[in-house]
Formats: C-alpha cells, structure tokens, sequence
C-alpha cells in the first residue's frame, strides 16, 4: 500500500461539482492498494499516518501528531500510485488492486481510519469516480509511506 500524505491547512474533493469530503487542519492521503496488500497493510498505513509527528510545537519543531492536534483525514482511493512508467510512455497498472478487492480493502482502511481517530475526523473520496481534489498543502509538508519493504 502506498499513501502520499500532505499536510494541510484545508483539503476538499468534488465529484461532478458537488463536495463529497472536507477537511480543514489534517492530512490529504491519497491512497494506491497494491495487489499485494493485506489488512497488516491497512494497520501499518493507519498507525503511521496517525502517528507521524509532522505538525509543528509552539517553537516551530515538527512535535506533534494527527492525533495530538485533533486534525482530520480526507483520503482519496488513487490507483495511479502503482503506475509504472519506467518503461515505454504509457504507464503500466499490474501492481494495482483491481475491482472488488480494492473497494473491499479500501472500505477496511476507512473503518480503520475511523476507529482509530473517530467518524467525524474521517472523510473520503468516492472510489473510482472521476474526482476534483483541491489541497492547500501546509509547509508544504508531503510524504511517501510505503508499507512494503521493497520500496
């Protein structure tokens, strides 16, 4: 499981110009499920995004953790995080997750999300729409998370 995650003031996503998911202080995860992941991918995902200690004490040090400062998760399912591009133009999607199983083990991320932070702190895309996502990125602060060691 990969997770691209962005530290920001406000993050929001759209489908067919309506707002499905809003945040404001958190983090933007955009999510890619391999067709390797398990549920051990989904709990090292959650701990270390809730746990990363990226948003900044009052001496301007990054101290503090999502949960520290009571932010919020807006997460985008995102496919084309296991696009491989290392050969020829056009990328190639055979790492990712197809069909039911990606929706299965996407849903299991947002429950995940939600028992670990709480319902309200936790808003989504819609997977496998066409969406608009709008990110003021804070810092700006942007990760890689890679549950896989062959990263």
């Amino acid at each position: 499981m990969r997770a691209i995650v962005q530290r920001v003031k406000n993050s929001r996503v759209e489908v067919e110009n309506k707002i499905i998911g809003s945040i404001d202080k958190g983090f933007n995860v955009l999510i890619g499920i391999s067709n390797e992941d398990t549920k051990e991918d989904i709990d090292y995902i959650v701990r270390k995004v809730t746990g990363m200690r990226v948003f900044e004490d009052e001496n301007g040090k990054m101290n503090f953790s999502l949960q520290d400062v009571g932010g919020s998760v807006l997460l985008i399912s995102q496919f084309t995080l296991y696009g491989d591009c290392r050969k020829g133009k056009r990328p190639d999607f055979m790492k990712a997750q197809k069909g039911e199983t990606a929706i299965k083990l996407y849903n299991e991320l947002i429950d995940a999300f939600k028992n670990e932070l709480g319902e309200e702190k936790v808003q989504t895309g819609e997977f496998g729409a066409d969406m608009q996502v709008f990110i003021q990125n804070d810092g700006p602060v942007t990760l890689l998370l890679e549950s896989k060691k062959d990263f």
